[in-house]
């Protein structure tokens, strides 16, 4: 009679990213696959491994074991300590049988089959946007982390197509799974939209912006575009500014001491979860025309509250959105100021937009996003 019990499969997650309050893209990718992973998977043990002290909310599951492991990795000589020392002897000590990290790190060290989730590679296309030592570190490392992971999930067919050009990992080790959205970004009523532009737009219709104000985002044009809109049309339109400021930069206060308009322009900062779905919801149309995207989840949040996007014609921006927005160089002011007006002046083409966003969207989904990520792990033996 055979009496061995047969182990439990492992799984380790590099979970630096959830962060209490600070949700952003990785953590929010991290967030909303892992919860499902735990879920649909009770026969397997999680570890995560976090930099600091957690939050309670995150282990999701009685299948979930939260370690924190030293030192906190915010800086590249503690990225290196933290995935080279400890990550390596964390995934010894539990027996991992893989390591999933989402946030484009791995350990060089380790022997244990890493899933890594690579966004985008905009330090590729925007070294003069990275502190110095982190594009060392970058430029340094990210190849070697591709080519060391036993297998790579992107969010976009341009992110798979600019990981296989930049790092040479051949097209079949890359699998695509988008990203999705949270379910509060919905249609909302006209009765809780109004009063919300009552609380934020002096009861007006606004554009909306949702992200970092960083140089890559493109903000300044955007500002330049919306106060030549204003010249031109005098239309009763705000532009709201949601986001946290992540880069010290001129270019913005530059563009808002130079528009006539700066009492139209609002600058909101990082607003809380519970406040974006409703500020979303209640916009006239997003304008997200930043200069590079490895997805743009705003673009999909939009598109789940039926909402007109203009965004750029660039990078994964057109494959995200299909025909549910109007595509612009983003380097075009006139080209931004147009396609403004154009909402502006043709509600046909609003209602025409908002039904194309109801189709698109149903192309993507957090449950969507953790099937195909699924996929991926069954190559490493999940």
């Amino acid at each position: 009679m055979n009496n061995t019990i047969k182990k439990k499969k492992v799984i380790a997650v590099n979970t630096r990213f959830l962060l209490d309050g600070r949700l952003e893209g990785i953590g929010w990718f991290t967030y909303e696959t892992l919860k499902r992973l735990v879920a649909w998977h009770p026969e397997i043990d999680f570890i995560f491994f976090f930099d600091r002290p957690f939050h309670q909310k995150f282990v999701f599951a009685d299948n979930v074991t939260p370690v924190v492991l030293f030192p906190p990795a915010r800086h590249p000589v503690l990225f290196y300590c933290w995935f080279e020392f400890a990550v390596n002897r964390a995934l010894k000590k539990y027996q991992a049988d893989i390591f999933i990290s989402t946030d484009g790190f791995l350990s060089l060290k380790t022997t244990v089959p890493t899933l890594l989730v690579i966004h985008d590679l905009a330090h590729v296309h925007f070294p003069e946007q990275v502190k110095y030592i982190e594009q060392r570190y970058y430029n340094y490392f990210m190849q070697k982390f591709a080519q060391k992971a036993a297998r790579i999930a992107t969010v976009s067919e341009y992110s798979k197509l600019d990981i296989h050009q930049q790092y040479q990992v051949p097209l079949d080790e890359i699998d695509v799974v988008y990203n999705g959205a949270r379910e509060t970004f919905q249609v909302i009523p006209s009765d809780a939209q109004q009063a919300i532009k009552d609380q934020y737009a002096n009861g007006q219709d606004y554009f909306f912006y949702i992200g970092a104000v960083h140089p890559r985002k493109n903000v300044h044009r955007l500002i330049q575009a919306f106060d030549q809109f204003k010249q031109a049309t005098n239309a009763p339109l705000k532009l709201l500014i949601a986001g946290r400021f992540a880069w010290q930069t001129g270019q913005v206060k530059d563009a808002y001491d130079q528009a006539n308009h700066q009492e139209d322009i609002l600058f909101l900062g990082y607003v809380k979860d519970e406040e974006a779905p409703l500020l979303m919801g209640s916009a006239y149309a997003l304008t997200y025309i930043s200069l590079f995207e490895g997805f743009g989840i705003p673009l999909l949040e939009a598109m789940n509250c039926k909402l007109p996007i203009i965004t750029s014609n660039l990078s994964s921006m057109p494959e995200i959105i299909g025909k549910a927005g109007l595509t612009v160089s983003p380097t075009s002011i006139s080209e931004i100021v147009l396609a403004m007006t154009q909402l502006y002046k043709n509600k046909d083409l609003r209602k025409k937009l908002s039904l194309k966003a109801e189709q698109q969207r149903q192309k993507f989904s957090w449950d969507l996003t953790t099937q195909r990520l699924e996929k991926s792990l069954r190559f490493l033996g999940l």
